[in-house]
């Protein structure tokens, strides 16, 4: 019976925790060595938020980084590179039929009513570029989708979250 249990809560876990808000995914050069890689620097050029967005976006991606062995460096093996953009979404819901039916039941006359919506709002995406400072190339790329642009106390929670998704591929499995 303990089994039966820990199989079902550990199945419940893993089921909670795969959900992600995000779109995530990620793309690398096969013939990258990663494991060569020990140092970074980050570069900022192309990060366009403001300084509280990018504060947190940069310490993220310090943080995440760190945590996978790497170390700061002015002459380093990999140039980070973040970029954000956002987009404009505009979500149109319609509801069901709903009301009184007449004869012949649901499918018969009668009178129904359905209701059209809309929503519009900003939906942010970061990409970390890791680039070899050696040959300038691109060797590894994380794309992630679905931050709350337009709140604040959203942006605070997601941003790290979302960072940690996209690093969470590096490095990649081959």
């Amino acid at each position: 019976m303990k089994k039966v249990f820990f199989l079902l809560l550990a199945s419940a876990t893993l089921g909670l925790t795969s959900c992600s808000a995000f779109n995530v995914r990620s793309d690398y050069a096969e013939t990258a060595s990663f494991s060569n890689y020990k140092t970074y620097k980050l570069r900022i050029d192309d990060l366009k938020l403001n300084d509280i967005d990018k504060d947190r976006v940069l310490n993220e991606v310090s943080r995440q980084l760190q945590l996978k062995g790497l170390t700061v460096a002015d002459n380093p093996d990999l140039i980070v590179n973040v970029k954000a953009n956002h987009k404009k979404i505009r979500d149109i819901n319609r509801s069901s039929p709903y009301g009184m039916y007449g004869w012949g039941g649901p499918f018969g006359w009668g009178v129904g009513m359905s209701r059209t919506w809309s929503s519009n709002y900003n939906e942010g995406a970061l990409i970390v570029d890791l680039i070899e400072a050696s040959s300038n190339k691109l060797v590894w790329q994380g794309i992630g989708s679905g931050i709350s642009v337009d709140s604040p106390k959203a942006k605070q929670k997601q941003i790290p979250k979302i960072v940690s998704e996209i690093m969470a591929d590096y490095p990649p499995k081959r």
